[in-house]
């Protein structure tokens, strides 16, 4: 197969990744990265420039998503970086906490919609900080911010540039000798955010990140990603983006964007039905992979894993 410019990103739901690109048989740029989840890249910053455009108003029903865009589409010259830092968070407000994993699935996963009010524009492959209440019993010092990869596009799914989402895992502690989950050992954060009703405060810091972002100055470009669980959620806003919403930055796009995911099991598998439809709509431009640990097995009959794919 022949890649046009291949650039690749890998996101680990645990632990650090390392990632290489396929050899192309031209001598065209290409983008290794290297991270963990909580998204934090840290390897080939694409560009500079830290102001942030002025909030906007949202398109009308049935117009092209293109109100946030910067002029080209893909210049990077403007894009937001942390308008908001720890000692002055911005205080925004959860919308939604849906659960989108099965009954089967290793854990819960939950999306997590929070409004913004169009004062924290953020670009796709970027990161929130999330700072939790309360204090660290270790130190009696307030909470730390947490990164989240952002999960929905820069017009937030719904659409208005207003809102943005989180795709977060449930972090539990299962003790051997308490014989269940110790309280005292599970994820501050995310279980604050999982925990959330609508209504609920959060402040947040960013956005975060300049190595995650798509070249869009070559539409050509074959972008393959791969990640384990919750490091889907910057590949979701790159798909939303390039297959879901009318952006000029879809509407260039002539590339293949692979996505390599590995999970448990069906029931652990995330946006599934949005994966679905863009695979069955664009056939030519969109490929999916999906490695199930523990329904598969591999070519030595043991189970699964993503880098078996």
């Amino acid at each position: 197969m022949k890649f046009s410019g291949v650039v690749l990103a890998l996101a680990m739901m645990v632990g650090a990744a390392s990632a290489f690109a396929p050899v192309n048989n031209r001598a065209m740029p290409r983008t290794i990265v290297q991270a963990q989840e909580p998204w934090v890249a840290t390897l080939y910053p694409y560009a500079d420039g830290a102001s942030a455009p002025p909030a906007a108003a949202a398109a009308p029903k049935g117009a092209k998503q293109d109100f946030l865009e910067a002029s080209p589409y893909y210049d990077m010259s403007e894009i937001p970086i942390n308008t908001y830092k720890n000692k002055s968070p911005f205080v925004g407000k959860i919308t939604s906490v849906k659960r989108i994993v099965g009954p089967e699935a290793t854990g819960e996963t939950c999306d997590i919609v929070i409004e913004h009010g169009g004062k924290m524009p953020y670009w796709e492959g970027q990161s929130f900080g999330v700072i939790p209440p309360g204090t660290n019993p270790k130190n009696g010092k307030p909470n730390s911010v947490r990164l989240y990869s952002i999960a929905s596009s820069r017009y937030g799914d719904d659409m208005t540039g207003n809102t943005a989402t989180l795709c977060v895992r449930r972090a539990t502690y299962w003790c051997p000798e308490l014989g269940a989950e110790d309280p005292a050992k599970k994820g501050v954060c995310s279980n604050y955010l999982c925990d959330a009703t609508p209504g609920t405060e959060c402040k947040m810091t960013g956005p975060s990140g300049k190595v995650m972002l798509m070249p869009e100055d070559k539409p050509e470009t074959d972008i393959i990603m791969v990640a384990t669980g919750t490091g889907i959620a910057p590949y979701r806003s790159f798909w939303k983006r390039l297959f879901i919403e009318e952006t000029p930055a879809g509407e260039a796009y002539k590339g293949l964007a692979w996505l390599f995911l590995g999970v448990a099991n069906s029931d652990a598998l995330l946006y599934d039905e949005e994966l679905q439809s863009i695979k069955a709509k664009y056939p030519d431009n969109f490929r999916l992979d999906y490695a199930l640990s523990r329904e598969a097995t591999n070519k030595k009959g043991g189970k699964m894993y993503i880098q078996d794919k």
